[in-house]
């Protein structure tokens, strides 16, 4: 008679294996903010001050004529908030794949989350 954690091992194993490449990335990165102590995105509301977790999917310059913008959308695997830096054209280490952990206030734009100008901290 197999035991209970023999069983949840099975259970992981076989997830492991008829899992998408996507599902398991974020599951990894779920993981990785839990083990933090950051919030989930998915789980963050608007006025709300985070520390959120993740992989840069993207970083795009907007080349505005009032006021120039890089932003960045963060994944940690329940959700995407993008953040915004204003009159930056771009910042050492902030770059598509880069794991960095942001704290600020979370706003609603266009109906997504953002973080304008957040504190940050790339992880190496």
């Amino acid at each position: 008679m197999a035991t209970q954690s023999q069983e949840s091992g099975f259970r992981r194993f076989l997830r492991r294996l008829t899992a998408s490449e996507a599902e398991l990335d974020a599951e990894e990165l779920q993981r990785e903010s839990v083990e933090s102590g950051a919030h989930h995105v998915g789980d963050c509301r608007r006025g709300q001050l985070v520390t959120v977790t993740g992989r840069l999917k993207t970083v795009v310059y907007t080349p505005r004529t009032n006021l120039p913008t890089l932003e960045a959308d963060l994944y940690d695997g329940t959700d995407v908030v993008t953040l915004v830096w204003l009159g930056r054209r771009h910042i050492v280490g902030i770059e598509p794949g880069r794991q960095l952990e942001a704290r600020g206030r979370i706003a609603v734009r266009d109906g997504r989350k953002v973080i304008y100008n957040p504190f940050y901290e790339i992880e190496m």
